[in-house]
């Protein structure tokens, strides 16, 4: 049976700077998947903290927030069977030189801290990371 889910993506500044949000989004949608919300957004330094507050106590934290707030950010809504699992694999290893050739990162990344795109690592992380950006009726499907 297919679990269909949703999964919050974002493409990073580096991503919207180099203008590749299309390639990507078109990635997801050939690959079967549906864009159920799309926005470009400048995080807060407030809204990038409770995005990744999982990781306040790590040595790469506020290097992180400087990063994810230092331009816009395009945050999506990612839906279908499994989708967890398969925009996370389409993404590629965190580290740009582990990440396979054809993955979004072993594709386009370069750098670990410029690593071009944030994938929902959970069904439940989804869910509260959605809830960050988007309300009920701004989600469609």
């Amino acid at each position: 049976m297919n679990t269909i889910e949703s999964t919050l993506v974002l493409l990073k500044p580096d991503a919207v700077k180099r203008k590749l949000c299309g390639e990507i989004i078109s990635r997801f949608e050939r690959r079967g998947l549906d864009i159920s919300a799309l926005k470009l957004v400048r995080l807060t330094r407030d809204v990038a903290a409770k995005h990744y507050e999982e990781h306040q106590d790590k040595p790469f934290y506020p290097a992180l927030l400087e990063f994810i707030t230092s331009g816009p950010v395009m945050a999506i809504v990612v839906t279908g069977p499994h989708a967890v699992s398969i925009v996370r694999k389409m993404m590629g290893a965190t580290n740009p030189a582990e990440a396979q050739p054809g993955t979004i990162r072993g594709d386009y990344a370069t750098t670990m801290d410029n690593n071009i795109v944030h994938g929902s690592d959970s069904v439940v992380s989804a869910k509260r990371e959605i809830a960050i950006y988007f309300t009920v009726g701004e989600v469609y499907g």
